[in-house]
């Protein structure tokens, strides 16, 4: 192991502890006497995405935090949200235990934790996820969302029509556009 401190290749564990999916170890650095932390985790078998062409491509798994990041940028979500579904899905996959997944199915396990996390990232993932040709098929599945489930807890709800349109009208108020009843 080598120090990150001054780059010496020889320290001793001072500690170590199982954590999640591997083993937490302190370190000392035997040339400047400097502690570190270093995280192990057992490499799983590679794993191959077939994609919707036929290609195979190796998993990768900051390919899928890139895209679900997108989906959740600007959100108001816990820190280590995202990075907990992204551990949860590829924890599935290995469980699953083939050498080849198609990538529907991890797009699929996306949009369901996206569901249950997020309304609006799940609604920016499965635009692009299921290509939505026009905005009809997008309000279609808007409608499918408000009418299958609560918001996700500490999300607003959806609002229903009726409140968009009272509070559409309140905004032509403040803009100076309904004239006033003098």
């Amino acid at each position: 192991m080598k120090c990150p401190y001054c780059g010496y290749t020889d320290c001793k564990v001072i500690d170590s502890r199982d954590v999640d999916d591997g083993v937490r170890r302190r370190r000392q650095c035997l040339s400047c006497d400097s502690r570190f932390t270093t995280y192990e985790r057992l490499q799983p078998a590679s794993l191959f995405v077939i994609k919707k062409d036929e290609r195979r491509e190796e998993f990768d798994r900051e390919k899928l935090l890139s895209g679900i990041r997108k989906a959740c940028e600007k959100r108001p979500l816990p820190t280590g949200a995202i990075e907990k579904l992204v551990d949860d899905i590829e924890a599935e996959l290995y469980r699953l235990g083939k050498a080849e997944i198609p990538s529907e199915l991890i797009g699929d396990m996306v949009i369901e934790q996206l569901k249950k996390l997020d309304h609006i990232a799940y609604i920016r993932f499965a635009s692009v996820y299921h290509e939505f040709t026009d905005i009809s098929a997008l309000k279609e599945e808007v409608d499918t969302l408000l009418s299958g489930a609560e918001a996700p807890p500490g999300q607003l709800p959806l609002l229903p029509e009726v409140e968009l349109a009272i509070k559409g009208r309140r905004g032509n108020r403040k803009q100076g556009k309904v004239r006033s009843r003098r």
